[in-house]
């Protein structure tokens, strides 16, 4: 029948002829009641099938391994369909008994129910906790009804992903940060309220995106009945990197990796596996398969960048059907998929869950305004997980103003497809602007002078103080751009090929060429175009360097993004050949188009770069720091948190009384314009911005303004962790001769002796000896970790005090009271505590005196009739060098060595008996006392 003869039907029949046509395709064998038979197929669907008394007449009965599961009611096309459910359902609810015993029920209803017109489709299923129609592509396949029935056989109570996910088991959080955390229980709760068919996570670049998306994609699967999830990235060759995050991902069950237990596969020629869990794609590759093309193995940048400049549209593919995926995972959700491409993701019957650091209108729109989580770039940072950057412009004459050429000059010509050069005169003077630059004029001038002012600048002004070139990644605006400024680089630098490489799809091996630029400590540039772009982690980069312009806030957003990862030191160093750079503590962007100048870059935190974090703490002090400055302080201290020693951490969090991290929020939330919208939206109307935001710091800078202390241990750790190279002055040999330098000896004990009387109060260890001396008895154990304490605070600039310099200095200014101390350790502190705030006569090492003490107690027991076996005194003989080196001793000393080769604390009790005890208290009152 022609399309003409299809106008000629009437509309019903239109309808009922397109919809017969649907469920052939979708795999249905489509049978009149007369020629009735349920053994021609899996999915039998039955026209014009009388219902039960008043329950009229259904336009289709749905058979599935020969048992009625639903009906569909047809209607002619533009027919609203949500306006004729009441008839489905009255044709769900009015099965002939003769039909019940072969029927697959819920309740007394049938569970499948659909409304169709030919062009659009609703379903209801009735296993779901409240049924309700939706909008689908096409009829699903009858093994797809089939399963659903056998889902429900298994687990009556929860017979759907849309009931299962209402029951989920708690989240094991221990590998997973708070907004890792955040995102991943939101997106369960808008599955299970089902307020929305699609869930946006924004989350900033770096903050692990993809590490969230493989949580819930393992939860979905193993607990909430999912069969099968597509994860759409942005580049096909971030499709290695994904498939990578999820064979690595260890399950929180029992261990084993994310692929032991379900199959992860990327979409290529095959098509899409029946046994896959997971199945990683750009959109592209998708739409190719559901028009029915087979797709390339590798890398293909003419079929994985295409950008149709229409809305594409698609049909019915039974190899890849509506319901073959649970949940669409979209990563880097930014780009034009929301426009061009929005057909794809709406074929299929899943929940979408879209991932970005940096959502505009058209994707708020496209996930209706569903946001379940936003973490911003700068809470990353407050957090630790993202580094903060500095931006560094470069301005050449050209690159702002173009140039012009006369007429009649011999310029070299290039060939773009061959790259052959030819030397031709222009017949007419050429003007060419800045934005011709690279395009359709290339100047080696402009381009050298550009990167001989990076070099010439790099160890002065960007990284000041390095001596290698940190890992750069350089944006170029096509292939033949990148060419060229490879080719400079090396000029420029003098270096050779494995310094600088060229990354782009077209460079040969390009991702064994960004493996080395992760990895190797030799290749210290990559020029790009886009295949870096997004997505790829390289985390030692410290600079991003623009030379092209981006017009989208989300793209370049996502460009900067690369060099925003925070790597642990030792990784850091293993690839970054150079002795003064120690940690990654923050990235710049080199600007050389003017990228930076548009409206839609934010600025970094660090914006008062004239300002020293001490004058940053006294402002604070004195409730005078401004929003700039604040937003500066909090970059200051997110650099210290990630250069901290647990220890120091520790430290920091004991005197404020909270997490460094937690004052970091504080203050990024007070200089954040939307946290400040907000608060002035409640604020009332008579309040200015500028009230809202002054009240907002003051409270964010509360615990630093009011704890003098905290301020103090801030500077000190910060000395501690700085370096100042002076490679300016030169300097001469004044003298060279051995001396021992008695005032320089006596400074050190007159200041020691201040700094005591002036920090008293502070020091714990200092309160615990004194409550010793009153009471006979000390907490054994905390006096070493308060000792210890001491030792570390007296270690920073400006002192850097150490035991064995105040023993030093003492043996000069009180010769004949200080006993020789060939090693002085942390436990003398507690000799160098009493000698000079307690008066002892003489200056004894801290060993020293616990072993005296020791003897002077076993001749005690002695005269008392005490007398002590071998194995007795192997036990007392060890406790007392343990008091010896850590200024007491615990019960839980005897479960390590030397002890536990004798059977810890049960040979402790099996070879001293009931005394074991008091002994072990006798030892640590009379040694230490």
């Amino acid at each position: 029948m022609t399309a003409t003869d299809d106008d000629r039907l009437p509309a019903e029949a239109r309808a009922r002829k397109r919809i017969d046509e649907q469920l052939a395709a979708a795999g249905w064998e489509v049978q009149d009641g007369k020629d009735l038979n349920l053994f021609a197929g899996e999915g039998i669907a039955v026209r014009e099938v009388v219902m039960a008394a008043g329950h009229g007449r259904t336009d289709y009965l749905l058979y599935v391994g020969r048992k009625v599961v639903g009906v569909i009611e047809a209607k002619p096309i533009g027919t609203t369909l949500s306006g004729v459910e009441w008839q489905s359902a009255m044709y769900a609810t009015g099965l002939p008994e003769r039909h019940r015993k072969r029927a697959h029920l819920r309740g007394n209803r049938l569970p499948f129910v659909f409304e169709a017109s030919g062009a659009e489709t609703h379903f209801t299923n009735g296993y779901d906790p409240e049924p309700r129609a939706r909008k689908i592509f096409a009829f699903p396949q009858p093994e797809t009804l089939a399963r659903i029935i056998r889902d429900s056989e298994a687990t009556p109570e929860a017979p759907t992903w849309r009931a299962k996910v209402r029951v989920m088991p708690p989240l094991a959080t221990e590998k997973l940060r708070p907004a890792q955390i955040d995102a991943i229980k939101n997106s369960e709760k808008s599955l299970a309220a089902q307020r929305a068919d699609r869930s946006l996570i924004q989350m900033a670049t770096g903050a692990g995106k993809t590490y969230t998306a493989v949580t819930l994609s393992y939860r979905l699967l193993k607990y909430a009945g999912f069969k099968r999830v597509l994860f759409l990235v942005d580049r096909n060759n971030l499709a290695d990197q994904t498939a990578g995050e999820f064979a690595n991902y260890p399950t929180p069950d029992d261990g084993r990796r994310f692929t032991e237990i379900y199959s992860v596969q990327k979409l290529a020629a095959a098509g899409m596996l029946a046994s896959s869990g997971v199945v990683i794609s750009t959109i592209q590759r998708v739409y190719s398969v559901l028009r029915g093309k087979t797709v390339p193995e590798g890398d293909d940048q003419q079929l994985d960048d295409w950008a149709p400049d229409e809305p594409v549209t698609v049909q019915y593919n039974p190899a890849m059907p509506p319901e073959s995926f649970d949940l669409v995972i979209v990563d880097e959700a930014h780009r034009s998929i929301y426009g061009v491409w929005k057909g794809v993701l709406e074929y299929f019957d899943a929940h979408v869950v879209g991932l970005t650091a940096t959502p505009g209108k058209q994707t708020f729109a496209f996930f209706r305004q569903n946001l379940v989580s936003q973490y911003t770039y700068t809470e990353s940072v407050a957090d630790s997980v993202n580094v903060d950057f500095d931006i560094y412009r470069i301005k050449t004459e050209i690159s702002e103003r173009g140039a012009t050429i006369e007429a009649g000059t011999h310029v070299p010509k290039v060939d773009r497809r061959t790259r052959i050069e030819r030397i031709e005169a222009i017949d007419e003077t050429l003007e060419y602007r800045k934005s011709q630059l690279d395009r359709a004029v290339s100047n080696p001038n402009q381009i050298r002078t550009v990167l001989e002012t990076f070099r010439d600048r790099l160890f002065t002004e960007i990284f000041p103080g390095r001596t290698a070139v940190p890992k750069t990644l350089i944006f170029c605006k096509d292939d033949t751009h990148a060419e060229n400024v490879v080719t400079q680089v090396r000029q420029v630098f003098g270096k050779g090929n494995d310094f600088a490489a060229k990354i782009t799809y077209q460079a040969k091996d390009p991702k064994g060429h960004l493996q080395a630029f992760r990895t190797s400590a030799s290749l210290r540039i990559a020029v790009t175009v886009d295949m870096i772009a997004t997505g790829t982690d390289v985390k030692p980069l410290e600079c991003v360097f623009f030379m092209r312009d981006v017009r989208s806030a989300q793209y370049f957003e996502q460009m900067k993004g690369r060099g925003a990862r925070t790597i642990t030191p030792a990784d850091f160093q293993a690839v970054t050949p150079d002795p003064t750079a120690r940690e990654k503590t923050r990235f710049v962007i080199v600007d050389a188009i003017g990228v930076t100048e548009h409206s839609f870059v934010d600025p970094p935190l660090n914006r008062t770069k004239s300002v020293s974090l001490q004058q940053l703490l006294q402002k604070t002090a004195n409730l005078t720091i401004t929003e700039d400055e604040t937003a500066t302080l909090a970059s200051r201290l997110a650099a210290l948190e990630l250069q901290l020693k647990p220890a120091e951490r520790t430290e920091l969090e004991s005197v404020a009384d909270r997490p460094l991290k937690v004052i970091l929020k504080g203050l990024v939330e007070a200089c954040d314009p939307e946290t400040q919208a907000e608060a002035l939206a409640t604020a009332g109307p008579s309040v200015t911005r500028e009230e809202v935001v002054e009240r907002m710091i003051e409270t964010a800078i509360e615990p630093l303004a009011g704890n003098p202390q905290l301020r103090n241990r801030i500077m000190e750790l910060r000395r501690q962790h700085d370096l100042i190279v002076d490679d300016t002055n030169p300097d001469t040999l004044l003298e060279a001769y051995g001396v021992v330098d008695e005032d320089k000896a006596l400074e050190i004990v007159s200041d020691w002796r201040a700094y005591l009387h002036e920090h008293r109060s502070e020091i714990t260890a200092l309160e615990i000896l004194e409550q010793a001396g009153r009471s006979g008895d000390r907490p054994a154990g905390e006096v070493f970790a308060q000792i210890q304490e001491l030792a570390d605070r007296i270690a920073r600039p400006p002192h850097r005090w150490t035991p064995e310099v105040l023993w030093t200095a003492y043996e000069q200014v009180e010769k004949g009271r200080v006993r020789p101390n060939a090693k002085a350790t942390v436990t003398d502190l507690v000799s160098l505590l009493r000698f000079t705030l307690q008066g002892d006569d003489e200056l004894v090492p801290y060993a020293d005196k616990v072993r005296e003490r020791y003897e002077g107690w076993l001749l005690q027991q002695e005269q008392a009739g005490v007398v002590f076996a071998d194995v007795q005194r192997w036990w007392l003989d060890n406790m007392a060098e343990v008091i010896a080196a850590s200024a007491g001793i615990t019960a839980d000393d005897l479960d390590e060595a030397p002890f536990i080769g004798r059977g810890g604390v049960d040979g402790a009790l099996r070879d001293l008996g009931d005394t074991a005890s008091d002994l072990l208290k006798a030892l640590n009152q009379e040694l230490t006392s």
